[in-house]
């Protein structure tokens, strides 16, 4: 198959894709037309059906594989796909596992490196907190190892929460040896833990949709019950220890209007949202160049940064 990373404008689409997104909607000039997202293990893709009535179209939900052909082009510094064939594909037509996005890194030596950090963690009452969740829970691991870190933005694929929880904990780990005031046990436990919530947030893929947990709670709070209910399970752990660690959970977005419940008042909480927010920015960042499918430096306007996109000379 042609997957969709390899698509560029001015082409032709034409292969079977996992229909991620579907719903109807009426141009200004009254005329119907269907917005599709398509997706493959390499990333996803904006369609447009322009004509749904037309003898090309059959009918097909999201979730279903579906055959499509059309061509190609550039919107708003994004690739995006005029499809004028579309049709449910038979089960002999694809294999599954091509469509589910999927880190690029190893997912065993990724939860060996996080053991590593977990296994430097001397507080005694940190360290059974975190071996509780990543080591004794294997059904926990299952869905933690499978989960994105997001629904669109950043890490939006198998193994997404995995490798950006790894990130977060590195640039942890580089701030606690340049900054001595950070506690460095209270903040590497922080950043392994910091989205744990997002494994109930969020549903496993193919759908990667918000719970109704997700919807109505959110994972900051979800993963502050979370570490509430494991910690109570351990003897004698310390009120106000889990207390600074729910904040920093708490805290982790920085600002109210990015989600967090509080703002920062620990220099642990601060410098988990700074590591947090450092690498969601990259890792956007980079998914946008990888994405862009042209060679033109000028990307044009992101809506996520506010700013036109350029690559770098």
């Amino acid at each position: 198959m042609r997957y969709i990373s390899e698509l560029r404008e001015g082409g032709r689409i034409q292969d079977v894709y996992l229909c991620k997104y579907k719903q109807s909607a009426v141009t200004k000039n009254g005329k119907n037309y269907e917005t599709v997202i398509l997706q493959d293990r390499t990333g996803q893709l904006d369609a447009k059906i322009w004509d749904p009535n037309s003898e090309g179209i059959s009918e097909f939900e999201a979730l279903d594989y579906i055959y499509v052909a059309g061509t190609v082009s550039m919107f708003n510094g994004s690739l995006q796909a005029s499809l004028k064939q579309v049709r449910k594909a038979d089960e002999s037509e694809y294999i599954p596992a091509d469509y589910l996005p999927v880190t690029k890194k190893n997912t065993n030596a990724m939860y060996r490196e996080l053991i590593g950090y977990i296994e430097s963690v001397k507080n005694p009452y940190l360290s059974q907190l975190l071996r509780a969740f990543f080591v004794d829970d294997k059904e926990f691991l299952r869905s933690f190892t499978q989960h994105s870190a997001a629904k669109t933005v950043h890490h939006s694929f198998v193994g997404g929460l995995l490798e950006h929880t790894l990130s977060v904990t590195r640039l942890a780990l580089f701030l606690c040896d340049s900054y001595p005031a950070i506690n460095r046990d209270l903040l590497i436990t922080a950043a392994i833990l910091h989205d744990v919530g997002k494994t109930k947030e969020l549903s496993l893929f193919p759908t990667n949709e918000y719970t109704d947990d997700g919807q109505m709670l959110g994972h900051i709070t979800i993963g502050a019950e979370m570490i509430h209910d494991r910690a109570s399970r351990i003897a004698g752990f310390p009120l106000l220890l889990e207390t600074e660690l729910k904040h920093c959970i708490l805290a982790h977005h920085g600002e109210y209007e990015f989600g967090s419940p509080k703002k920062p008042a620990l220099i642990e909480a601060l410098a988990l949202n700074l590591a947090d927010n450092t690498d969601a920015k990259l890792e956007t960042m980079t998914e946008v160049l990888e994405n862009a499918g042209t060679t033109d430096k000028w990307l044009g306007f992101n809506r996520f940064f506010d700013s036109n996109l350029r690559r770098t000379d």
